[in-house]
């Protein structure tokens, strides 16, 4: 796991160019800081909900794309759906930074209503983006999806320096303040749990913090 870096946009170019790549395992090492919601993280559900979970994720980590497509769509069926909790994403970088960003900032173009959607097909384009080293054409699949981008408009928020820069220092502030060094870790009301959680684990974690 690394700590986060200024985005350059000489290496996402690069990287979405072509390439071949190779996605990073996350490390789990325990941590005590518990974090809450701030402004720029995105959000699901009832922002009133008497239980938070909190999710750091990196759109270029296996381990959080797993989670996202085997557990996040029963999790926000039974929770957040129904208004039980509150689901924020908070923005990492993990190996290769380059791709992460570029899926985080496609799915800040993309719009708040869409963010979610699109974060998911990048988490599902991992595998494709791996298996024929071209994360650019499957971006821009993604990209091209019903309601979405033309490519002059993915070429301008791949290019968008404004948003890397407001990317960068979310991701600043989850390495600094939070003292977060892996994905996925979750806070839910506070406590602190790293690397991916079952349905099971998070039904009694959840029944833990609504008391």
């Amino acid at each position: 796991m690394t700590s986060a870096r200024p985005i350059l946009a000489a290496v996402l170019a690069a990287v979405l160019a072509a390439g071949g790549l190779m996605l990073a395992g996350c490390a789990k090492k325990p941590l005590d800081p518990a974090s809450v919601a701030q402004v720029g993280d995105m959000s699901l559900g009832n922002p009133a909900a008497r239980v938070k979970v909190i999710e750091y994720a990196s759109a270029s980590c296996p381990h959080c794309a797993r989670w996202d497509m085997e557990v996040f769509p029963a999790f926000k069926a039974k929770y957040v759906d129904t208004g039980k909790v509150s689901y924020t994403l908070k923005e990492y970088l993990t190996e290769p930074q380059a791709l992460a960003a570029a899926g985080f900032l496609l799915a800040r173009c993309a719009g708040p209503g869409r963010y979610f959607p699109v974060l998911e097909a990048v988490f599902r384009g991992q595998d494709d983006m791996v298996r024929t080293g071209d994360p650019r054409a499957v971006l821009a699949r993604i990209a091209a999806s019903p309601g979405g981008m033309t490519p002059s408009q993915l070429d301008a928020c791949m290019r968008d320096t404004t948003a890397e820069k407001e990317l960068a220092a979310r991701v600043d502030r989850h390495v600094r303040v939070d003292k977060i060094t892996s994905t996925p870790t979750f806070i839910i009301n506070g406590v602190r749990v790293e690397g991916e959680m079952t349905l099971p684990e998070l039904d009694a974690a959840i029944a833990k913090a609504a008391g």
